[in-house]
């Protein structure tokens, strides 16, 4: 069966726990594809040239997970060529035999407008930098700054701009709990799998 998952939203939303939480419910592959754009941030050099060459090994990579890494995700997926590059892998993937879960900022508006599920997890710029804080700690208030940054560079940018594919369930996390989202994931899931 081939079937897509497409989950995108900000950083710290809890996209990727709803995404892990899908995956395996339904056992299917799950693609954390930011972890693309921050293995190329971290691998250094030419951007293009290492979306081009990245392998298996670059996203095992000690660092993937922080602040820093993101900030390098966010500043290489600005370049068309970088995304053209991780465009192909990413598609494979979605549409490969046995389903998969894809999380990012543009799955179900660009990579796979296809899905046959779509959620936009989102949350407050204030929640999501007060999540992120917890990970990561530093100064909370310098946090929100780079939250605010970030999703300005990712809702402005020209090319795969983040945003709700016109199709997409919207989950708002401000005011739920995970055992909530994940719930409403898995229902939105559920009702679009074929009988039999």
């Amino acid at each position: 069966m081939i079937f897509t998952v497409a989950i995108d939203g900000p950083a710290a939303a809890g996209k990727g726990t709803i995404a892990r939480a899908v995956a395996a419910r339904f056992g299917f592959r799950h693609l954390d594809t930011g972890l693309l754009y921050r293995a190329v941030g971290m691998k250094g050099g030419d951007p293009v040239a290492a979306a081009r060459s990245l392998g298996p090994a670059d996203l095992e990579r000690d660092g993937l997970r922080t602040l820093e890494a993101g900030q390098a995700a966010s500043r290489v997926a600005v370049i068309p060529e970088v995304r053209a590059a991780l465009v192909d892998f990413q598609r494979r993937f979605a549409r490969a035999e046995g389903g998969a879960v894809l999380d990012g900022r543009d799955i179900g508006t660009v990579i796979c407008p296809e899905a046959e599920v779509k959620l936009y997890v989102t949350a407050s710029p204030e929640v999501r930098a007060h999540r992120r804080w917890l990970e990561v700690g530093g100064e909370e208030a310098r946090v929100l700054a780079e939250v605010r940054e970030r999703d300005a560079r990712d809702m402005g940018r020209a090319d795969a701009p983040l945003r709700a594919a016109d199709d997409a369930l919207v989950i708002d996390t401000s005011e739920l709990g995970i055992d909530e989202a994940v719930a409403t994931a898995i229902a939105a899931v559920t009702g679009r799998l074929p009988r039999g």
